[in-house]
């Protein structure tokens, strides 16, 4: 088995932390539901969710990699009490990362795809419901559909190949540095649009009245799970980068810095569409076709329209290729802990095995439309519920209990395990609340996610 790397420097374990958690969820999920939701009322709550349920199941995860020092398909063996069956779960983390990226890399290919589009003028002079039609060609057509996916998998592999210190690292770096750049580019634009004020009253004054009509229980939830499913917690995928760091820091600072710019990355992501939305009169609350249908409209009304389309489309494909490339190191890690092969073999079987698995879902929306599950939806919807729905929720608590059960690895190692290093330490005042409060907080996420989607849907 070749020698495991470490990360070359802290700010390369959080840039590249920070890009598996700053995804798609941040950059084209959190806009539109927080535009559904009515605005400031629920960044609010989405907020303290964040601190309260994202926080310690990032740490648990973080803490869990860094003990065991393998990713999460054997972490659980090196922590686990003798006997026990704790293990098992490491597959089912193995298979939800490629899961994720079984349908991830799809819609990465979108917006890469976008780029070109936009860069090439396709949009220009074409009426909304045009640009809605370029979107609905688009999944159409197996043949684009299929090399875009392969595209972003060729991408994020290559980077991998690299090694963690001259790939990953090196490129989540500058990826997640040129995101921010565009990002404040992004928002000088949108705000300085005529009528930006009210997108910015609507995005950052709380108007609670907007939450009673849209139901406050809702609204609450919505938040839980927005705070929730943003950070990627409960596949492993964080607990590699974990096993990748020294004891020099404790974690819950590098954890609290991580959720900070995934916040940060999502509130900016916000300030940038609804400025631009109530500019030009656009409902900022209709759903995932904002981005592909809407915003290419907005941006053909302003002045050098094609230049801020093809950036924002650019800044996009950056947030989803950091998570590409976070996760398919995870993956890569699977298979030298697995199996002990060197990276080139573990980058070039997977590279093949996410490509042919991703296709289901690139032909999901043509030659494989007819297959679909009530309520649910199409081959992508089915591989993100399975995601989202269950793995996601269920391994995160998985994870709590691992960290605070006498069964588990237990509540003493884990809080001396997250406390070592200097920086911002977990009391062990808060047991109580990890150990109980906490796994009821997220079993309801999950019922209630259920509810939604069989019973009232």
């Amino acid at each position: 088995m070749e020698k495991r790397e470490n990360f070359k420097s802290r700010i390369g374990f959080i840039m590249t932390s920070a890009g598996c958690a700053i995804g798609l969820g941040n950059v084209w999920r959190f806009p539109y539901i927080t535009g559904i939701y009515g605005g400031a009322a629920f960044v609010l709550f989405y907020l303290i969710f964040l601190v309260i349920l994202g926080a310690p199941i990032m740490i648990s995860e973080f803490a869990v990699g860094r003990a065991s020092g393998k990713s999460a398909v054997r972490s659980f063996h090196v922590l686990e009490p003798e006997g026990s069956k704790w293990h098992i779960f490491g597959y089912f983390a193995a298979a939800g990362n490629y899961l994720l990226m079984m349908f991830y890399t799809t819609v990465a290919g979108w917006m890469i795809s976008y780029i070109f589009k936009s860069a090439g003028g396709v949009f220009s002079n074409l009426s909304p419901e045009q640009i809605g039609g370029v979107f609905e060609q688009s999944l159409a057509n197996p043949a684009e559909q299929v090399v875009w996916m392969v595209v972003v998998a060729l991408i994020g592999f290559a980077v991998c190949f690299r090694g963690l210190k001259n790939g990953v690292e090196k490129v989540t770096t500058v990826i997640m540095t040129s995101l921010l750049i565009l990002m404040l580019v992004l928002v000088v634009r949108a705000v300085t649009l005529p009528g930006a004020s009210k997108g910015l009253l609507f995005y950052l004054k709380p108007d609670f009245s907007k939450m009673i009509n849209n139901g406050i229980g809702e609204v609450i939830f919505a938040a839980m799970g927005q705070s929730f499913f943003t950070l990627s917690l409960g596949i492993g995928a964080l607990a590699i980068f974990g096993s990748y760091i020294g004891k020099e820091k404790a974690i819950a600072g590098e954890a609290l810095n991580i959720i900070v710019l995934d916040t940060f990355v999502a509130f900016m992501a916000g300030l940038i569409i609804f400025p631009s939305c109530f500019a030009f009169g656009v409902n900022p609350g209709q759903g995932p076709g904002l981005i592909f249908a809407t915003l290419p409209n907005i941006f053909n009304s302003m002045s050098l329209g094609r230049l801020w389309g093809t950036l924002f489309f650019v800044f996009m494909s950056f947030a989803a290729i950091s998570t590409v490339i976070a996760v398919f190191e995870n993956i890569i890690a699977f298979a030298i802990d697995m199996f002990g092969w060197s990276r080139k073999k573990a980058v070039l079987i997977n590279a093949a095995a996410i490509i042919i698995l991703s296709l289901p879902c690139a032909l999901g929306f043509n030659l494989l439309s007819s297959i679909s599950i009530p309520k649910i939806g199409n081959l992508q919807s089915i591989e993100d519920f399975i995601v989202s729905d269950n793995l996601l929720p269920l391994g995160s608590l998985i994870y709590i209990l691992f960290c605070t059960s006498k069964y588990g690895w237990g509540f003493k190692n884990f809080i001396e395990e997250t406390n070592t290093g200097n920086g911002l330490k977990v009391p062990s005042k808060i047991r109580f609340y990890i150990s109980w409060i906490l796994p009821f907080i997220v079993i309801a996420i999950w019922l209630v996610g259920y509810i939604h989607k069989f019973i009232l849907n």
